[in-house]
């Protein structure tokens, strides 16, 4: 049974819960956070210590939980690109984008021709080494893959209606902390600028039919965000999940057996 189609449900506006990897590795990481009725899993090579490999290892393992994964690759460069989706990602989640030539350059990169020059392996990992027609597989390729580009700098913001515009994006993230930083306000995200910032991009998603993503740390940002607007959440990370209910959990025992 695969997966369910990554670039389709982009194209829902219907909300998307999603759940960032940043540092398990785990066989069973897929199968635990698909119980969770999780929609789909971002995981990361720009901040972690993920490799290629770690990358293939990871995908094969959320497969087994249905969930598409989409990858957030250390860069825009082809290889990086290409390799991501060469062993199994759904899709990819780009950083820095600033530009419109720069998310064309990137659908280039990601899709087949004759959408764009991405080089041809059949019959592997993205494929799930089934042999079959070669017109077909990259046909059901281009239309199975999903993008979507990081607006995490000012020139994003600057150039946003442009990007937006390119032929083969399915969604607009904004990078919150980056784009404050580049914004000159880091970590102010209830600053006037950042705010504005946030609304063109929210603005132009709406006007060329885009999914509107952004990460939240808990809950009620999560809800609150999605009340704003945006339809692709992913809801906190591996770490910070085990990590602040592991504390809670020690804080409550500490407290309680105090002598």
């Amino acid at each position: 049974m695969a997966s369910p189609n990554f670039k389709r449900m982009l194209a829902s506006r219907k909300l998307k819960l999603g759940h960032s990897v940043f540092e398990f590795n785990s066989p069973g990481l897929g199968q635990i956070i698909a119980a969770a009725d999780v929609d789909f899993i971002f995981m990361d090579m720009e901040h972690s210590g993920f490799g290629i490999a770690d990358v293939k290892r990871a995908i094969t393992g959320f497969r087994a939980g249905l969930l598409p994964v989409m990858v957030r690759p250390p860069s825009n460069a082809y290889h990086h690109i290409a390799r991501v989706l060469d062993v199994g990602a759904d899709g990819i989640v780009m950083p820095m984008v600033g530009s419109a030539e720069e998310a064309a350059h990137i659908v280039q990169c990601m899709k087949y021709p004759p959408m764009g020059q991405r080089g041809v392996a059949l019959n592997i990992a993205h494929d799930r080494y089934v042999p079959g027609d070669t017109k077909k597989g990259l046909a059901d390729a281009n239309r199975r893959t999903g993008f979507a580009a990081l607006i995490e700098t000012e020139a994003g913001i600057r150039n946003i209606d442009a990007i937006a515009a390119t032929k083969g994006l399915d969604c607009l993230w904004i990078g919150h902390f980056d784009l404050s930083c580049s914004l000159g306000i880091p970590g102010e995200f209830d600053h006037p600028d950042f705010k504005k910032a946030s609304a063109r991009v929210k603005r132009a998603a709406r006007k060329h039919n885009k999914a509107l993503g952004r990460l939240a740390g808990t809950q009620a940002e999560t809800i609150a965000l999605h009340k704003q607007g945006y339809d692709l959440m992913c809801y906190s990370g591996d770490l910070w999940v085990y990590q602040q209910a592991l504390i809670a959990g020690i804080d409550e025992i500490r407290a309680k057996c105090k002598a």
